[in-house]
């Protein structure tokens, strides 16, 4: 199940309506309760923090928040030294462009 489902059917628990039927829980009902409808109302924001940061996630370069390793750092000081920008070396490397700032900076390349 993915999240977007299961947000739509905690919300609809958190709402006090079954969301297989659409019809509302009776008072005495558990998920009438002011601490379950709190609980559930914390897990949807749980799993729309977790969606969120997946989602950022999923746009982040491959190699984004990967380790360099020194053959690497090589090449990119050679490629900007050649007059690459820092968009094109942060597409090569897939890699975010504040990577490969901080990568120059590290390596004398530009200041801060």
């Amino acid at each position: 199940m993915d999240t977007d489902k299961s947000l739509e059917i905690i919300r609809a628990l958190a709402n006090g309506v079954d969301p297989n039927t659409g019809e509302e829980y009776a008072v005495d009902s558990p998920y009438q309760h002011p601490q379950t409808i709190r609980a559930l109302f914390m897990a949807i924001q749980a799993l729309e923090r977790t969606k969120k940061a997946d989602d950022r996630q999923r746009r982040l370069p491959g190699n984004a928040g990967k380790a360099w390793v020194d053959e690497e750092d090589r090449r990119l000081v050679a490629a900007f030294d050649s007059g690459k920008t820092t968009k094109q070396l942060a597409e090569e490397y897939q890699r975010t462009e504040s990577s490969i700032r901080s990568r120059l900076i590290k390596h004398g390349k530009i200041q801060l």
